[in-house]
Formats: structure tokens, sequence, C-alpha cells
């Protein structure tokens, strides 16, 4: 029996990543895909990728036994929800608006929640063929050039060839803050000027989806100020992720981490540092 559960499970997440990176990537790729674009209930965009990502994750999920509430799902009450112990948290296609401007700049998101907070967390970059994981007893890691990964490879043999997070960065980099491609809100321009205050050389770094996250777990920024709307599944596995490389996510303006399973699925405002 696995001596430590959550390894076991960030190995089933891992799989299921990967595997629904393929399967976005079949479509992504295809010439003749037109994507086949409809409209949610919020406007927002859902393709063809968002529902095979959705159901490839569903089926290697199901047989962990823990619920899931996924983005594309089904979602049951907070009733029900609130019954939950621990849950998979997941964004099949996070950044479907960069997904149909095949800029690259999406990615595969999944979590395991347990007690209203991220412990695994799993964003795969399948344009790019990256991958970012993290579990508290292992810390957090990067791995380029990864597209499958081997039924007899274990754990260990994808830490070979990965590198831990955060990485060491040049000396003198400026302070880095990243900020959204598609959602900069006043007040995020606002906390940019307040920076210049303290740090004359701030630059920027303009990203999409849960990126931005992954940014600031590598070390390659120093702050994420998020002043827009997001979805708990938004943030999920970057949170765990982050976590994981000793950074932190909070609500902006305190110094409490943004929790999971709220009735409603909507997070504060929040940065990452």
């Amino acid at each position: 029996m696995e001596q430590n559960p959550l390894k076991a499970a960030l190995s089933v997440a891992i799989r299921a990543a990967l595997a629904a990176g393929s399967d976005i990537m079949a479509i992504y790729n295809d010439p003749n895909q037109d994507f086949g674009i409809e409209r949610k209930a919020d406007n927002s965009p859902l393709t063809l990728a968002d529902k095979a990502a959705h159901r490839r994750i569903a089926q290697m999920l199901k047989d962990t036994g823990l619920p899931i509430l996924s983005e594309e799902g089904a979602h049951d009450s907070y009733e029900e929800r609130s019954k939950w112990d621990a849950f998979w948290l997941v964004d099949p296609l996070d950044g479907t608006k960069e997904f149909i401007k095949r800029n690259g700049e999406f990615t595969v998101n999944i979590a395991l929640v347990m007690d209203t907070h991220p412990h695994v967390g799993v964003i795969y970059v399948p344009a790019r063929r990256e991958l970012y994981f993290g579990e508290p007893l292992l810390g957090a890691y990067k791995v380029t050039d990864i597209d499958e990964w081997d039924e007899l490879e274990r754990l260990p043999d994808l830490l070979q060839r990965a590198q831990r997070l955060p990485i060491a960065q040049p000396e003198g980099r400026p302070y880095t803050i990243v900020a959204s491609r598609s959602h900069l809100s006043p007040e995020t321009e606002l906390f940019i000027e307040e920076a210049r205050k303290e740090h004359p050389d701030v630059v920027t770094i303009s990203s999409g989806s849960s990126l931005k996250i992954c940014l600031v777990a590598e070390g390659r920024a120093d702050v994420y100020p998020r002043f827009a709307p997001t979805m708990e599944w938004d943030t999920a596995a970057g949170h765990a992720i982050a976590a994981c490389a000793g950074k932190w996510v909070y609500q902006a303006g305190t110094e409490i981490p943004l929790k999971y399973n709220k009735q409603d699925l909507h997070n504060p405002w929040f940065l990452v540092k």
C-alpha cells in the first residue's frame, strides 16, 4: 500500500493531465477543426477540447473514488459538497480564450482539495509540453519536453528529470509582476504603479490561464495580483504548486489563504507572492 496517499493521488493526476493534454492537442492541431465554439450561460466560450478533456479526466480519476468538481461537469449542490472531506477540483482547459486565439497559453488544471485547502496540484501546458506539479512532502517541480508518461515509469523516475521550484534566477533580475493577458483591471494597473514607488525597475509579464501562478512558483515573477473575477477551479492547482514552492496565495488586503469548496465558487481578489 502507498505510504503517502498524496503521492498516489499526484501520480493519477499527472497521468490524467497528460492524457487530457493529448486530447486537447489533437483538436488544436487539426487544420480542419473549427473548435465547435459554444457560449455558456456566463457568455464564456466552450469548445470541443474543453469537453474532450473533461471526459478524459473524469474517466481517469473515477477509480480514486473521490468526487470531482469540474468546470465542465455537473455541479453538486453546496449541501452535498459540504459533506466532502476530499475531492478533485478540475479545470479541463483553463484559458479557453487563449486556446481559441491559438497562442499556446492554455493549461489543464487538476487539484486535490482536502478540508478547504488544495494539497496536490498539477498543471500541464500541452502546447509547450511543460508540466508543473506539487505535493507537500515532495515540494514543487517543473518538467519540460513531456507529453506522455510511460505506464512503467514511476514518480521517482519523473522527479529525476524535473527541476525543483523555485528555480534560481539571474542576479539583479528586476522586480517582476505578472498580469493577466485578457483581464488587466484598473485595480491591477494601480497595484503596478504603487509597486514602482518601491521598485523603480518594475517590469510586467503578461500571460494567460494558470501560467500566471506558475511564473511566481517558478521564480520568474515576484507577485501576481488578481483583481478580477476567477473561479476556484482556475486557481486550486496553481495554489497547491505555489504553496509547495514556498509561495503564498492569499486574499488581497489580508493574510488569509484562499479557501475552496465554498458555497459561492467565485474567488475573492487575491495575491500570489
